[in-house]
């Protein structure tokens, strides 16, 4: 089953009426629920009222402009309709050039051991993603987004996707994770 214009105006209005995604997919037929939700995500139509919570909402407004003149000044009440929706925030997206998150600090990794992955990554080969080999450290150093991205390159210890100094600083011993837990 293919998404033809046909079918997705078909979506578009039933969501719109406030179907399930259940009803929208026995009606087109072919679809599943899931396939239905997918499509009505990708289309940005995810946001909607149920029919019944739109009739309740125009209801009482219609009444209440028949009952009562329009004030010049806003009331201090809140109706329901002005309350703000409580939507969980999204996680944001992250594009090229933009700064990454906030990472686990760096407190908590031995200095001597930033010491050395300093010292090494000014010998690194600064290979690039095609360049690397399961013998070359695959750490990965700078803004992906920029020019100035790179890989270690240097040899890897056996069994093990970084060089020396890089893998002091990916894998700490699990005594050293269990006492940060416990703080």
């Amino acid at each position: 089953m293919s998404w033809t214009d046909d079918r997705v105006e078909l979506l578009k209005n039933m969501w719109g009426e406030g179907k399930s995604a259940s009803q929208i997919a026995k009606e087109l037929g072919g679809v599943t629920r899931n396939a239905v939700i997918g499509k009505v995500h990708r289309l940005g139509l995810s946001n909607r009222a149920t029919p019944a919570k739109a009739a309740k909402e125009k209801a009482p407004a219609k009444e209440a402009a028949k009952a009562k003149p329009k004030a010049s000044a806003p009331s201090s009440e809140t109706k329901p309709a002005d309350k703000p929706l409580n939507i969980p925030p999204r996680k944001p997206i992250i594009t090229a050039g933009q700064p990454l998150p906030p990472q686990p600090s760096t407190s908590e990794i031995s200095v001597e051991a930033l010491e050395n992955v300093a010292q090494v990554e000014k010998k690194a080969k600064k290979l690039h993603l095609m360049e690397l080999t399961e013998r070359t450290c695959k750490w990965p150093i700078g803004d992906p987004a920029t020019e100035e991205f790179w890989f270690c390159g240097l040899g890897v210890q056996q069994g093990k996707p970084y060089c020396e100094a890089h893998n002091a600083v990916a894998f700490q011993p699990m005594s050293a994770r269990r006492d940060r837990r416990s703080r």
